[in-house]
């Protein structure tokens, strides 16, 4: 996958890498209404099998958690795999808000996520 919103004054840098046929998502910035179709879209190059790494969050808004809810509740209809990793409270409160922080599949690293999932 290409690298997406590089340069000093990107709101939004997204990046990837594959890790045992599961591509895992590196997400540094803000998530929010104005970075949004940007999230969309590099998502939509991404396959099946999915690891967000949340851990560069800035913040995140509830738009960007429904995107990310919609990705999740697609693994599920599919078979295919999820997971979250890096989530930190202060940076993405909505997830504990809406209650979603106890359905979503969270882990602290990529090995916790990959050893979850495989």
């Amino acid at each position: 996958m290409p690298e997406n919103g590089d340069g000093p004054v990107a709101a939004l840098s997204l990046t990837s890498s594959t890790v045992d046929e599961i591509t895992v998502v590196k997400v540094d910035g803000v998530l929010d209404a104005t970075t949004r179709e940007q999230f969309a879209d590099y998502l939509s190059l991404a396959g099946p099998d999915l690891i967000l790494d949340l851990g560069g969050v800035t913040f995140m808004d509830s738009r960007a958690l429904g995107l990310i809810v919609h990705h999740w509740q697609r693994s599920l209809s599919s078979g295919s795999r999820f997971a979250l990793i890096g989530v930190e409270y202060t940076r993405s409160k909505v997830m504990w808000i809406t209650g979603l922080a106890q359905r979503l599949p969270l882990y602290d690293t990529l090995e916790d996520a990959l050893e979850a999932i495989r």
